[in-house]
């Protein structure tokens, strides 16, 4: 009995490995700066051999998870590899790139016809062991494409961005993680004028063997920062007034 549920649990360790977790013994020097959002994934480290999927329905949406995996990008290239970004209809500006410790010229835009080109060159560049990561905006993608992405990045270790734009089609896809990202109104410091760091409500979707979880975090100017929320308490009281909550 003892042997097959050591079997068991070595079996799930070998899972969690082929999709790009590290024991928590090795990741704690390959933490990204996610802070409290790192703690969803197993490990306690960002999935760097992994495909992520990002929901983008709204223009809005999109512009926001164009700057925070801008941000992720900065962590993920900081060895000098480069990023091949597929579209079909891009709108992200390149220099706007340097907002987050990005160099736009590290970054090979591939700018397509068709979503079948922007599949195909997904996949042949997460093949590539040279690159840090492969971003491609789709509006749908299947359960066997989405597979066939993440085979390559299991044998390459490159990381998968995925920015998914149409919602309506209920798609299962292995990815193993889904976000969506939306802007949330800067802070600035009192009495200055301007706007202040770049803001997000970060919702963590799926976490694959993980814990979902909704955040919100900030770019503060060379990282991510979570931002502590309030919470609220309502007092409660008897008929005489007495707290009793």
């Amino acid at each position: 009995m003892d042997t097959k549920k050591e079997i068991v649990q070595k079996l799930q360790q070998d899972i969690l490995l082929w999709q790009g977790f590290k024991p928590k013994s090795a990741c704690k020097t390959e933490r990204i700066g996610l802070g409290e959002i790192e703690d969803s994934f197993p490990g306690g480290a960002f999935p760097k051999k992994a495909i992520h999927e990002f929901i983008t329905v709204f223009p809005e949406q999109s512009a926001a998870s164009d700057g925070f995996i801008a941000g992720l990008l900065s962590a993920l290239m900081e060895n000098g590899a480069a990023c091949i970004w597929i579209s079909t209809s891009r709108r992200l500006f390149p220099a706007s790139l340097g907002l987050f410790n990005v160099e736009p010229e590290r970054i090979i835009f591939m700018d397509v016809e068709s979503e079948k080109d922007v599949l195909w060159i997904a996949e042949e560049a997460l093949k590539c062991e040279g690159l840090a990561a492969v971003v491609a905006e789709l509006n749908n993608i299947s359960l066997i494409e989405s597979r066939r992405l993440q085979l390559a990045v299991e044998t390459s270790g490159v990381t998968g961005f995925i920015l998914r734009k149409d919602e309506n089609k209920k798609t299962s896809t292995v990815a193993t993680a889904r976000w969506k990202i939306s802007p949330l109104p800067s802070d600035t410091e009192d009495g200055m004028p301007g706007l202040g760091f770049p803001r997000w409500q970060v919702e963590l979707l799926k976490v694959r063997n993980g814990n979902p979880g909704n955040f919100v975090v900030e770019w503060a100017g060379d990282k991510f920062e979570e931002i502590k929320r309030m919470e609220t308490h309502t007092i409660w009281s008897d008929q005489e007034g007495r707290q009793i909550g």
